[in-house]
């Protein structure tokens, strides 16, 4: 029977994660699939790029709640099964949750396995594992986009302030939340290859946040 809600979650975390918030979106209010534009990604980030700020907007903030809900779904098991709210079983079933929405966004099966990047996905589960970290990544996040306009950089940047945050600032006493913070450095890398290129070649797309206009 325990297996049993463990697959079930497991399954539902996948589900909400392969919500193609961007692409049904962009295609019930624009009549456009966002991944045919732009960098071809079904993420916030291109459809800031596609359709606007309002737009990506509703977009990133629904990513951001798949992310936190998967993470949360433990809440709704009994601690025989996932453990006490504040042990460290709890968290790892939330990190492993967690972990599964961002790949149901990546690989969503609702889209034909064609999703974005992950990381508003990833940054709801970093809200539901460490709100106060959370604060930093999004703190880190505007400033770098404020300076640079670059949205990849921003990504990249804040990233790595989780784990850094994580094992200097918090001290968390969960080894494994420290790993993911690094698993998370890893993902973001592979997810944003090319856009490491284009920055490196001065190629890469500006987002400006007081501009109505984005310079590609």
């Amino acid at each position: 029977m325990v297996s049993i809600y463990l697959v079930g979650i497991v399954i539902l975390a996948y589900l909400f994660g392969s919500i193609p918030t961007a692409v049904w979106f962009g295609q019930a209010f624009y009549g456009v699939d966002v991944r045919e534009y732009g960098s071809g990604n079904a993420g916030a980030t291109n459809t800031f790029r596609v359709l606007g700020k309002k737009a990506g907007s509703i977009v990133m903030f629904v990513d951001i709640l798949k992310g936190w809900t998967a993470t949360n779904l433990p809440y709704l098991l009994d601690s025989s099964i996932v453990g006490t709210h504040d042990g460290p079983q709890f968290v790892n079933v939330q990190l492993a949750l967690g972990v599964i929405a961002v790949l149901g966004h990546l690989f969503p099966i609702f889209a034909g396995f064609r999703g974005g990047k992950g990381v508003a996905t990833l940054f709801g589960m970093v809200l539901a594992i460490h709100w106060p970290a959370a604060l930093m990544c999004v703190s880190v996040f505007l400033l770098v986009l404020f300076i640079t306009h670059y949205v990849s950089l921003s990504s990249i940047m804040a990233g790595f302030t989780f784990p850094f945050s994580i094992a200097f600032i918090f001290k968390t006493t969960v080894p494994s939340i420290l790993l993911y913070g690094i698993a998370i450095c890893a993902l973001i890398l592979v997810t944003h290859q090319k856009n490491i290129e284009r920055l490196l070649k001065g190629k890469e797309s500006k987002i400006y946040l007081f501009k109505k206009k984005t310079q590609v």
